[in-house]
């Protein structure tokens, strides 16, 4: 999480004026991650429950499909090695080595049974919840990002990660454990990246809108996301999305 790529496209702007945050919105109470598998016969439950939260303005719900369940004779269509390698890291960054399916990590804190909606509420009940101001928009030809200043006593660096993803995507399982079934996904999540390094200071991003339109998706999210003491992904602190409305940004 540390490191950001050279080649990136995004425009970081002037700082905004101390003290501001940006448009106004709904405040985001919690960015959920569900590491889900389409040959897992224990996930339909848990991506059918991703749904309910993804209707929901004050939260950021994400699904990433995990490849490890590819040996048993169906390629996850959605998989991304990358998401593996990203829910390894959170299990590494919490000691507890728990890697599986369907798992849900709530503001990059805490894992429980992503079918298992009552304990996610419970979850983002206890929180903390994601306290620094983010707002999404847009800006001509661009999204524009604006990141508010670190409240006193809060973290005072974290990296921005944009998600750009899917709202919905339907599959047909030919192989594996949900042979037969059409299975539907969430918000799945079709880029994954950091964009820039928040040192607690207000910040503006511009991200031009060829990346979303080279990956076909119709969601985007920011979140900032603290590095754990491994250097692996730790607590989310602030987040904020945006969707895509009829057949244009």
């Amino acid at each position: 999480m540390s490191r950001i790529p050279a080649a990136m496209a995004f425009i970081v702007l002037s700082s905004l004026v101390p003290g501001s945050a940006g448009a106004e919105g709904e405040k985001v109470t919690a960015v959920l991650e569900l590491f889900t598998s389409q040959g897992c016969a224990s996930c339909p439950p848990a991506d059918e429950a991703l749904e309910s939260f993804a209707k929901r303005a004050d939260i950021v719900a994400l699904s990433l499909s995990v490849d490890y369940w590819d040996y048993q004779g169906w390629k996850d269509t959605l998989a991304e090695h990358a998401f593996t390698s990203r829910q390894k890291a959170y299990a590494s960054a919490r000691g507890d080595r728990q890697v599986y399916t369907p798992q849900m990590i709530v503001n990059g804190r805490v894992h429980v049974v992503g079918s298992n909606e009552e304990a996610i509420e419970r979850a983002i009940a206890e929180g903390p919840a994601p306290s620094v101001p983010i707002s999404v928009g847009m800006m001509g030809d661009a999204i524009r990002v604006s990141v508010g200043a670190a409240g006193k006593g809060e973290p005072k660096k974290a990296t921005l990660v944009l998600a750009l993803y899917e709202r919905h995507v339907k599959v047909p399982i030919e192989r594996g454990e949900n042979r037969g079934r059409t299975l539907s996904y969430y918000n799945v999540v079709r880029r994954l990246r950091p964009i820039a390094v928040w040192r607690g200071e207000p910040l503006k991003v511009d991200l031009p809108m060829a990346e979303y339109r080279e990956t076909g998706t119709d969601g985007c999210a920011v979140f900032l996301q603290e590095e754990a003491a491994d250097g692996g992904p730790g607590a989310i602190i602030g987040a904020a999305h945006v969707e895509k409305a009829g057949e244009s940004w």
